[in-house]
């Protein structure tokens, strides 16, 4: 990973490959992080680390804490959890919050105005993730769920057969009660990690949910790894691409925060991808794959990878001046070879966990999930809510048509983004943007890191200002219409008011420094004069991006 000081990505470098600074004396690391620092973007840096710091702060006592917390009695902080130290503690968490998404979007502006290089976003990303390691998870339980699922493998269980209820403990206390009788939705691999981990740490809640977090920032790695390499491939800008997919306090806060094994998933998924486009197939496909054993979603991907295979091999035919074989057995040939790959990895990690593959079933259990994020549930509410003068229509079978009405809309899509894919690369990478989107919109449910997958894949590409302002307000407003402590606040007119607003208002200031024209006209024109970029001249700018 680039040093902050050392600026040695390809953006610091000029047209001819020689150093922006030949000639000059470099200056020492010490020195160059204390200017970094000093700058708007390292004030922008620290403030996303004092709101990190707020938020693990204030998580004690309105996260999702466990229901009965020891170490907060031993530590005579227990009051942050009731009455006023209740509100209190909220207070910081969402001050924490605003403080990560205000220093997002500032470096964002930055990052716009060529003022911000990968090595310093990558440096940032761990700056602000450390912090939430030592958090209470936060806007979702699940990472107990995590943990009892694990620990049902560790007791002879069977993950996919049986939900957590059946093995009484710790554990399962802590447990949403709606997922306790809910059998695992998860890949064999991450029911190993799960066994592992609990094996380990027993049912200690607390160095559990410490293990589970160390166990994806693999993830995280992966992605700061492949998300700028993807946008080289795509036409897009590695720091762009860096600030949107990775440094966002959305994919930091809940995957990280929250825990979710999102974060895993689209690491390999997208460093999977970057190895198909690196004419790596076999390792993108193997990567993509254990993907999958982690979490099935990341299996829209492999029907794409087939189409990048069999392109790179029709360009080397031709390249070689060869006539490029029959498609069809090309076809045979590299699907054949994937899917080989697919079952290698899936039967080893299987046999290893002593589960088959009950898990495909158990995806229906997000059906439990009910909320305005999923495009069946509001056609549902619409439907029932608009025929209630005339008709008495329950909300049940009503969004059991929509979600089927749905499911099939989303085969549809899915089969002709497939096919629409096979044209080129770039072709084939959209069409897993469009599954990914597709998937996230018509599915029975949605939660908001699940917009996490379409993220990391839609970075890669040039995008207009305005599509980056949409992506900032959306992803803002979904980092807010969640409580602290995981409950939903879509249902909540005054909750849902308040992030509108905030998302309106981040969209706006990544291209105005004033957005709500607060200041005086004086401090605005002082302010309207960007730093000077720090790309070269032939690097493209935001405002020459195409969405």
């Amino acid at each position: 990973m680039s040093s902050i000081s050392s600026h040695s990505t390809s953006e610091d470098r000029s047209s001819d490959g020689t150093s922006a600074s030949s000639g000059t004396r470099r200056p020492s690391r010490l020195t160059a992080t204390g200017n970094f620092l000093r700058s708007p973007e390292g004030k922008a840096a620290i403030l996303g680390v004092v709101g990190a710091v707020c938020i693990t702060f204030g998580g004690f006592g309105a996260g999702s804490v466990r229901r009965r917390d020891p170490l907060l009695e031993e530590m005579h902080l227990s009051w942050l959890r009731f009455g006023h130290g209740f509100v209190l503690s909220t207070i910081i968490v969402w001050v924490g919050v605003l403080l990560m998404i205000t220093a997002w979007v500032r470096l964002g502006r930055a990052t716009l105005h060529g003022r911000t290089t990968v090595g310093e976003l990558r440096w940032i990303v761990p700056a602000w993730t450390a912090p939430l390691l030592l958090s209470v998870p936060m806007f979702s339980r699940d990472a107990y769920s995590y943990l009892a699922q694990g620990a049902l493998l560790r007791d002879g269980f069977d993950p996919y057969g049986v939900g957590p209820v059946a093995n009484p403990g710790v554990l399962l206390d802590n447990v949403s009660n709606v997922w306790t009788t809910t059998t695992a939705p998860y890949g064999p691999l991450f029911l190993l990690l799960g066994r592992g981990i609990t094996t380990v740490t027993g049912d200690n809640v607390i160095a559990g949910t410490m293990l589970l977090r160390l166990t994806m920032l693999p993830g995280l790695t992966l992605m700061m790894w492949a998300v700028p390499r993807l946008a080289k491939h795509l036409g897009g800008r590695a720091t762009t691409a860096v600030w949107l997919a990775v440094l966002n306090p959305l994919v930091l806060i809940h995957l990280i925060g929250g825990v979710h094994n999102e974060l895993l998933m689209v690491g390999l998924m997208t460093a999977g991808i970057v190895l198909a486009l690196e004419h790596r197939h076999v390792a993108g496909i193997a990567l993509v794959a254990i993907a999958v054993a982690i979490k099935a979603t990341a299996g829209l991907a492999l029907p794409f990878l087939v189409w990048i295979w069999m392109l790179h091999v029709r360009d080397k035919a031709r390249a070689d001046g060869r006539t490029p074989p029959s498609p069809l057995l090309v076809f045979t040939r590299t699907a054949g070879i994937g899917a080989a790959v697919f079952v290698a990895v899936f039967a080893v990690s299987s046999l290893v966990a002593g589960v088959g593959i009950g898990w495909l079933t158990a995806l229906s259990g997000s059906a439990k999930i009910i909320n305005w994020l999923s495009l069946p549930t509001i056609l549902a509410h619409l439907v029932t809510v608009g025929t209630s003068w005339f008709l008495d229509l329950r909300l049940d079978p009503v969004l059991y048509v929509m979600r089927l009405l749905c499911s099939i809309a989303l085969v549809v899509i899915l089969a002709a983004a497939w096919w629409w894919g096979r044209k080129s690369e770039r072709n084939a990478v959209k069409g897993i943007l469009i599954a990914l989107v597709a998937t996230v919109v018509l599915s029975p449910a949605a939660l908001p890191w699940y917009y996490s997958w379409p993220l990391a894949i839609a970075a890669g590409f040039a995008l207009s200002r305005t599509t980056l302002m949409v992506l900032t307000g959306l992803s803002t407003w979904l980092m807010l219409v969640f409580q602290p402590d995981g409950a939903i606040g879509l249902y909540n007119v005054v909750h849902v008011a308040l992030a509108v607003v905030a998302a309106v208002v981040a969209a706006l200031a990544l291209t105005r420094v004033d957005p709500l024209r607060l200041r005086s006209e004086r401090s605005r024109e002082h302010r309207a004069v960007p730093n000077a970029p720090k790309t070269s001249a032939a690097e493209p700018t935001g405002d020459e991006s195409t969405s």
